[in-house]
């Protein structure tokens, strides 16, 4: 699956079978067990893990079924706040694949609070999740919603044209940059660079060569010097050396690499299943080290929250505590390749011997979400920070580029002076 909206055209079928999913009032007979509905976004190579984790909650126990359902994630980001808001959508949902999309359900008060916590069976072990996890899912000291999962970004390499080339991984920045222009050539391109409808890969090069969107007062440092140099040697490297095309949606630039015409991509675990599938003598590495000599990479989690309106909350907060729980992990990044979001099987054995997972689960500790609690972070990526990086990679110069773009986050983050 790749994060952020896949944008599609839904017939009106599927949206109204979507409605038809709603919050469901359990059996008509009080033996019979509670019903619960799920929507999710996720629906690419790693959607069997979650259908798996819903499979063995149905068979742990008789008093409560779920039943999930999978749709684009922009049907989903298009009919779940009305849906919720009259009470006609699903008991649980992940409403999207940006983690701070949640604030805009905390605002119009359609999301439940968790309360069920702690370290027994039915119960959600908060204290288990990532940090970070917990911060970003939290609002006025209160917890809406749990981790559907945690994923990092690494580096992925097609050997053979690797080979082909006489070019190693590249294990530092300026390896990675003259790596992915020595590969360009013979109509194949050494790294694609999705911008759009994609989990964001900028925001990684950025922070690569020392630079950054946004400081610690939500303030655009897009137009300071860092913010400029850190933009400049990849904007030089696609516009001048070709190494990706331009514009390219998530769903493009993985094509490419599937075809063979790209030797290199940074992307989630949820891919790799598709590059085997493709025939892609394929490597994973972790993403080269900092300018400073210091790993940095992407960390992306996608929300599981509660309908406000469910008439259910203690069964729904029951299958949370089932999937963020010891077991059902595991077995999820056994089978998709995931790192997990419990800190708590960071040392697994069996999870260490699985070669995707130990690239994916290396980089955790030295990962950073995008824009993490930024005011109005959906819309500062959506109306700033992709339009930057499109005009940028279409020839707008560096330092106009960045200040049009400085200007939209302050105004959208209400950031006012430096």
């Amino acid at each position: 699956m790749r994060y952020k909206k896949q944008l599609a055209v839904v017939a009106v079928a599927t949206a109204v079978g979507l409605l038809a999913t709603g919050c469901s009032g359990g059996g008509s007979n009080s033996g019979d067990p509670v019903k619960l509905t799920v929507w999710t976004g996720f629906t690419g190579g790693d959607a069997p893990g979650y259908e798996q984790i819903v499979k063995d909650f149905n068979a742990s126990q008789k008093k409560i079924t779920v039943t999930m359902s999978a749709e684009p994630w922009d049907t989903i980001q298009q009919k779940l706040p009305s849906a919720w808001m009259t009470g006609q959508g699903p008991d649980i949902a992940a409403p999207a694949s940006d983690p701070n999309v949640i604030a805009q359900y905390v605002k119009t008060k359609s999301v439940l609070p968790i309360t069920k916590t702690g370290d027994s069976a039915t119960t959600i072990n908060v204290s288990k999740f990532a940090p970070a996890l917990v911060d970003e899912f939290t609002y006025n000291d209160k917890l809406y919603a749990v981790p559907a999962n945690y994923a990092t970004l690494s580096l992925y390499y097609n050997k053979a044209l690797f080979t082909a080339a006489g070019v190693t991984p590249p294990t530092t920045v300026d390896e990675l940059k003259a790596a992915a222009k020595k590969l360009t050539t013979d109509g194949k391109y050494g790294l694609v660079l999705a911008d759009n409808n994609t989990i964001q890969m900028w925001p990684v090069l950025q922070w690569l060569e020392g630079g950054d969107i946004v400081d610690a007062k939500n303030c655009s440092v897009l137009s300071s010097t860092k913010g400029r140099d850190s933009l400049k040697p990849w904007v030089d490297l696609v516009v001048n050396d070709k190494i990706s095309p331009v514009g390219l949606t998530g769903a493009e630039a993985d094509a490419l690499f599937s075809a063979g015409k790209a030797a290199m991509e940074i992307n989630g675990p949820w891919a790799a299943p598709g590059y085997k599938k493709a025939g892609i003598d394929l490597g994973i590495v972790q993403v080269p080290v900092a300018a400073s000599g210091k790993p940095v990479t992407l960390g992306s989690t996608a929300p599981l929250a509660i309908s406000a309106k469910t008439k259910h909350p203690e069964e729904a907060q029951e299958f949370l505590a089932y999937w963020t729980g010891k077991v059902a992990q595991k077995k999820f990044s056994l089978s998709t390749g995931f790192p997990s979001l419990r800190t708590d099987l960071a040392d697994d054995s069996e999870l260490a011997a699985n070669p995707v997972v130990k690239v994916f689960s290396s980089q955790v500790p030295d990962s950073r979400l995008y824009l993490p609690q930024v005011p109005n972070a959906t819309q500062v990526d959506s109306d700033a920070y992709v339009p930057l990086i499109g005009s940028l990679t279409r020839g707008t110069g560096i330092d106009d580029g960045t200040s049009t773009a400085s200007k939209k986050i302050d105004e959208l983050t209400g950031c006012s002076s430096k």
